[in-house]
């Protein structure tokens, strides 16, 4: 057997590697520069950069589609952002890798508006784009979803739930045209109703319409009301909630335009809707629009920012009114839409405050019990004869905090320090922190081992209105189980804020206890928050003049009370802001939050001064400790040197990620508490 020589084998082995070895494609002529915005979180990279098309991916890579490019040694994922004739670059293009999929996800619209969400939060596109597109699915990209029909015209064209309102905003949708409006819905009124019938409108004038609620309950109202007025198939609905597959089924119908009408929660506020007309959200206080992920941005702030960009309407509802919505109205941006004053008297409850003392405890044993005012307490039990009584507790739990019976000292664990508290109706108080029983807790103060609860929480309500109410049904609602809905029939039910079920037909009366509970949480919108959360109980009982009443149990003092007896949610919120105003806060003024290490704060704070100029006003408060290992810092400046703040944040954040300084810090702009 005879081998080859060397040079055979050589020449084999060149020409087996040449035919594994495809030729690239060439260039295409036709736009051969992409723009691509790569996936990199780094405020010091935060730009596009260009790449060369192939003639093999000249068709697939159109602006909005996803890439592969390869990017300091490591393939990378990125939207095509727009197509170029030419590179202003010197140097070399690298080719785009892979078209992962031709899907335009992202459209022209939203990455600008991705770029400027960045731009006001002092964060990069690549965690922008993140928010607004959710991860691809192949396989649902794969289904047969139509795009080759027109939009269903609406159902019902009826304006029933604006009657009580001045026509001009609906009369200005109907023409096509922009107005912007923060709307304060009279009490009872069905917002989600009103919600799609200005979609209704929207639509009928061929334009889409994005609509946000602020938690699922909610979205689930809105989308019955949407399914009425617009009709099955109508609108599409796009949450988190969904799960990954169902959420990117739901964006690829917006994106793909089979209806002109998306409804969602705060991760609905970047939805590709064509032709774009009314952007609207309500309750826009509601803490659940804030992001959670960097920049941190807020849905409102989203959803003016794309009324701006894309020159559509915008409608800003709720029973109460924040300071951020005043502030909007005082710049000139939207308008005021409110009702007559005797219309908002005639739709409203009556409202009064009453005292919660031990004297007026003790008028009534049964009232005692249950830890309610005398007046209240019979005010509940008349509004039992015709219908369900709401009782909003402040606390979940059965006695969240304990303090000392005789002293009133706060009750403390003598392991850790952590709050006593009881989770039922037998047993030792337990730490709130590590869990340890103190059957022999001793006040330190004055020696009394008797301890009573400083709030009571609403599982301990609900079973003391249930000795106080026999034969009456005792209802909970809270974060571990929350209810929808409620019959008309009597009975009590017992909510914390926020998890109030809708009664068909209203509620007979309202009691919100331990108003001063809430005022007293060491946050400085705590009044804004608590005016919010009662209006919103309030709103659901029925009219004064069916006998709907509503009880405060507070300090009759306390101006966020007053508000709800006058029911001026436009009063108190001007008022906010200018007490907001003469504090230099947000949105009078224009804030960020600084979190991290001692030292990387620090460097982030001496980087930012110079790079701005001493007309911005800068002024640093802090840094004070959060923890052993994090401090937290406030810098702000006047609400006009807001983008000089936010520019100058990226660049010294940038400075710091190039010159690679240890220690992470966050920049939060605008966070939605402060305290």
């Amino acid at each position: 057997m005879t081998s080859d020589p060397p040079e055979q084998l050589t020449l084999l082995r060149d020409t087996v590697r040449k035919s594994r070895t495809k030729e690239p494609a060439g260039i295409t002529s036709s736009l051969p520069v992409a723009r691509i915005a790569v996936d990199l979180s780094l405020p010091h990279l935060d730009r596009p950069f260009d790449y060369l098309v192939g003639d093999d991916l000249a068709d697939a890579a159109q602006p909005g589609a996803r890439v592969k490019v390869r990017f300091a040694g490591k393939d990378l994922d990125g939207f095509v952002l727009e197509r170029l004739a030419e590179s202003d670059h010197d140097g070399k293009l690298s080719r785009i890798r892979k078209v992962v999929s031709p899907e335009q996800v992202l459209t022209p619209e939203i990455a600008d508006l991705c770029r400027a969400v960045a731009d006001r939060y002092a964060g990069v596109l690549a965690d922008v784009t993140r928010l607004a597109v959710p991860p691809r699915h192949a396989k649902v990209e794969a289904e047969p979803l139509r795009c080759d029909q027109p939009p269903r015209p609406p159902v019902s064209t009826s304006r029933s739930e604006w009657s009580p309102y001045p026509p001009g905003f609906l009369d200005a949708l109907a023409r096509a045209e922009t107005p912007r409006a923060v709307w304060t819905a009279v009490p009872g009124a069905d917002w989600p109703l009103a919600f799609a019938q200005a979609a209704a409108v929207c639509s009928a004038a061929g334009r889409g319409a994005l609509l946000l609620a602020p938690d699922a309950r909610d979205l689930e109202r809105l989308a019955a009301a949407c399914t009425a007025v617009l009709g099955e198939g109508g609108f599409v609905v796009l949450s988190a909630d969904l799960g990954p597959t169902a959420r990117y089924r739901a964006f690829l119908a917006a994106v793909r335009g089979n209806a002109r009408v998306v409804i969602g929660t705060r991760a609905a506020a970047f939805a590709p809707v064509a032709n774009l007309g009314l952007v609207a959200m309500w309750d826009d206080g509601d803490d659940s629009y804030a992001e959670q992920r960097a920049p941190y941005p807020h849905a409102r702030e989203v959803l003016l920012l794309r009324a701006f960009k894309q020159s559509c309407a915008a409608l800003f509802g709720g029973f109460a009114r924040s300071a951020e919505a005043a502030a909007v109205i005082e710049s000139g941006f939207a308008a005021e839409l409110i009702a007559d004053r005797t219309v908002i008297r005639t739709a409203a409850p009556e409202v009064h405050i009453t005292g919660e003392s031990d004297r007026e405890l003790a008028r009534d044993p049964a009232a005692r019990a249950a830890r309610i005012p005398h007046r209240a307490f019979e005010i509940a039990r008349e509004g039992l004869k015709t219908g369900p009584v709401l009782i909003q507790v402040p606390r979940a739990g059965y006695l969240p905090s304990l303090v000392c019976q005789t002293c009133r000292a706060p009750s403390r664990c003598a392991t850790c320090a952590g709050t006593l508290r009881r989770t039922g109706g037998s047993g030792p108080a337990s730490c709130s922190i590590c869990g340890r029983p103190a059957a022999d807790h001793r006040c330190p103060e004055c020696g009394d081992t008797r301890m009573r609860a400083a709030v009571v929480g609403a599982l301990r309500t609900a079973e003391e209105l249930g000795r106080a109410f026999p034969g009456i049904v005792v209802r909970t609602s809270g974060s571990e189980h929350m209810l929808d809905h409620i019959s008309g029939k009597p009975a009590l039910i017992v909510t914390t804020p926020g998890a109030e079920p809708v009664a068909e037909g209203g509620y007979t009366a309202a009691l919100l206890m331990d108003t001063w509970l809430m005022l007293s949480r060491p946050d400085l919108r705590a009044p804004e928050e608590a005016v919010r959360r009662w209006l919103n109980a309030a709103a659901l009982v029925r009219p004064a003049r069916d006998g709907g009443q509503v009880i405060l149990v507070g300090d009759p003092s306390d101006i966020p009370l007053q508000a709800i007896v006058r029911w001026s949610p436009e009063g108190f919120a001007t008022r906010e802001i200018e007490e907001r105003r003469t504090a230099r806060l947000a949105p009078a003024a224009k804030l960020a939050e600084l979190t991290g290490p001692s030292v990387a704060v620090t460097d982030l704070i001496d980087r930012l001064r110079p790079l701005l100029p001493a007309a911005a006003g800068l002024e640093v408060l802090g840094p004070v400790e959060v923890d052993d290992e994090t401090v937290r810092a406030i810098v702000r400046t006047p609400r006009a040197a807001g983008p000089q703040l936010a520019r100058a944040l990226k660049e010294a954040q940038a400075a710091r990620t190039t010159k690679k300084n240890p220690g992470s810090v966050r920049i939060q702009v605008d966070p939605p508490s402060f305290g």
